[in-house]
């Protein structure tokens, strides 16, 4: 059944909290209601292939930790919960939130080619995205680019913060985004 859903991964349990089957949550996902709506969420155990719904009934946010608290219908007891250590959660794609205009989805601008907007040149594609204060786009560089700006110490990837100043144009539609890149901003990758 769940073979045929695009899923988005929105978490990792980390650890068991307390005796009564609640679990720590480090997240991926910039939306809390995931973690304090009830409802279906699926979960995959490490090493395993298959997918299994379990039911959120509550889960709050642990300042200073950077994790959610949460609690499932299925997990009443501390050893239930340890099981759960290294279980991913997801939602299915088609609950994604809806979204103002300049705001993403993560997993919507992986694989975008980034563009120099002043040159025209392709730069490289994005692989992944940093959460420290802002967003921070990694791009995996072209091995041209590298060839034509940097010289025996090369990055294979560079961090670009993901700010309208930095990041003006971002296509969904053609795959791709700009940017303007600032004056000693490649010369930051190499520190």
């Amino acid at each position: 059944m769940t073979e045929e859903l695009e899923l988005i991964e929105i978490g990792t349990i980390v650890a068991p909290h307390g005796i009564k089957g609640e679990v720590k949550v480090y997240t991926n996902s910039d939306f809390p209601e995931r973690f304090k709506k009830p409802g279906k969420r699926l979960l995959k155990r490490p090493n395993q292939d298959s997918y299994e719904w379990v039911t959120l009934k509550r889960g709050y946010y642990q300042p200073g930790k950077g994790l959610y608290v949460v609690a499932f219908q299925e997990v009443t007891n501390r050893n239930e919960a340890e099981a759960l250590r290294k279980s991913k959660l997801f939602v299915e794609k088609r609950d994604r939130p809806i979204l103002e205009n300049n705001e993403y989805h993560f997993d919507d601008l992986i694989n975008l080619a980034v563009f120099d907007q002043e040159t025209g040149e392709r730069i490289g594609h994005v692989v992944d995205i940093y959460v420290a204060g802002n967003e921070l786009l990694v791009v995996k560089l072209e091995q041209a680019f590298l060839d034509k700006h940097f010289s025996e110490k090369s990055p294979s990837n560079i961090l670009i913060p993901f700010v309208e100043e930095i990041v003006p144009v971002v296509d969904l539609e053609n795959g791709q985004l700009e940017l303007e890149l600032p004056p000693g901003l490649l010369d930051l990758n190499l520190a």
